[in-house]
């Protein structure tokens, strides 16, 4: 049997970032940038007015000055007017928020403290030089790094790289991830049931988790236990796909195809993982082109088998497939957070496998965390997992979790 650590040592150091891709900003948007981005200029470039007023010399705005509180309005500037006009000492030119400072002005007099004179204007106070003035490079100097390569690209980052004149980034692309569940006793959820049938969950399931470890899902569908149609729809699929998600098919009974179509191909391999849910996985790499493994300079998937039990299948996406998505997707922090919580029920726990219960876990971190399991721990079901929060975690070795033991919970929302 393998270790829980084990399999996701395996899976890590199979699944390694996403090559690189130059994209317009529009597909940057969610991906997580792979080359630093450098200012070409300063930015701003000259020194601009940061409010709607009046640029002066500030010694000209003084009492004691030798122009008295007012001055003759010389000129008007706004926002994309050409740079380099010259101060007239003794004047006060009308200026835009943005708009390039003259030289020889030092200051910006908001509109809001003159009496809004478009000949003359008077000043309800004196300027101090630099009010309301950014200078050139205030934000950003030339060659300076401004985003660095593993940041994650949202509205924020992708206004600053327009800032600086950038239309396409360099980012690992969001994994490409293809799902497909396994079953002759499937049928969609829009579909009347018959008597031996399953309503198909662990596709609709897995679509949103993918989305939101920050990955594109691409859900096939329903599968039957047929050997040429499973090793058809994978060589169908492969071509798209970053990472490929079955799930169902793993059981030992002859009518289930998933390990007789996966074990011969590539590295895929089928264990008893360590856990519950999840015992049974199946995990290794095929080619993007074909399901055997192509050669050395070919593009490889890796694939991940899952069992069809919806709890079992979502467990084993957030323990594993969820960390390599966020590898792949260039992310330096793969894992769910987690807090020690203390359990307010008891429960049994089996020998020798890490178990995870669906459970609420309530706090802060004054006052600690606390954890009550949802339903049966021993047979956890879709709906404590639906209404669960987090994931509380029991060793191999723990036999039992007693009311105030404490327990490190994945917490799986805020």
């Amino acid at each position: 049997m393998r270790s829980v650590q084990e399999h996701l040592a395996a899976v890590l150091a199979a699944a390694g970032p996403v090559p690189p891709l130059d994209v317009v900003l529009h597909d940057a948007a969610g991906c997580i940038l792979a080359a630093d981005v450098v200012a070409p200029v300063d930015v701003p470039a000259v020194a601009v007015a940061s409010r709607d007023g009046y640029a002066v010399a500030a010694h000209d705005t003084t009492a004691g000055g030798a122009h008295g509180p007012s001055l003759p309005v010389a000129h008007d500037l706004h926002a994309g007017s050409p740079a380099g006009l010259r101060h007239v000492p003794g004047t006060a030119v009308r200026v835009a928020s943005g708009a390039p400072l003259p030289l020889g002005a030092d200051a910006v007099v908001p509109v809001e403290e003159t009496d809004r004179g478009q000949a003359r204007v008077a000043f309800q106070r004196s300027a101090s030089p630099g009010q309301h003035v950014r200078r050139a490079g205030d934000d950003v100097r030339a060659g300076g790094v401004v985003l660095t390569a593993g940041t994650r690209l949202g509205a924020r980052q992708i206004a600053l790289a327009a800032a600086m004149g950038r239309g396409r980034l360099t980012v690992h692309p969001t994994p490409r991830v293809v799902l497909l569940s396994v079953g002759d006793e499937l049928v969609e959820p829009t579909t009347s049931a018959r008597p031996g049938t399953v309503f198909e969950v662990d596709g609709h399931a897995l679509e949103a988790a993918v989305h939101d470890a920050g990955a594109t899902a691409v859900r096939v569908g329903v599968v039957p236990d047929d050997h040429a149609a499973l090793r058809e729809a994978l060589e169908d699929q492969l071509v798209r796909a970053d990472l490929v998600v079955l799930t169902g098919g793993l059981s030992e009974l002859a009518r289930d195809t998933v390990k007789d179509v996966l074990a011969p191909l590539g590295t895929v391999r089928l264990d008893q993982v360590a856990m519950t849910p999840g015992l049974r996985q199946g995990f290794g790499i095929v080619g993007a082109l074909g399901l055997d493994l192509v050669d050395e300079g070919g593009r490889t998937v890796p694939l991940f088998a899952l069992q069809g039990h919806p709890v079992a299948a979502q467990v084993s996406f957030e323990v594993f497939v969820r960390p390599a998505l966020r590898a792949m997707a260039g992310y330096t922090e793969l894992f769910r957070p987690s807090v020690a919580a203390a359990a307010t029920h008891g429960w049994a726990s089996p020998a020798g496998l890490r178990q995870f219960v669906p459970a609420t876990v309530l706090g802060s971190p004054d006052e600690g965390y606390r954890a009550t399991p949802l339903g049966d721990p021993s047979a956890p079901s879709t709906t404590a997992l639906a209404h669960a929060n987090a994931l509380a975690v029991v060793g191999e070795g723990d036999l039992a979790v007693r009311p105030g033991d404490v327990v490190h919970c994945l917490v799986l929302e805020g």
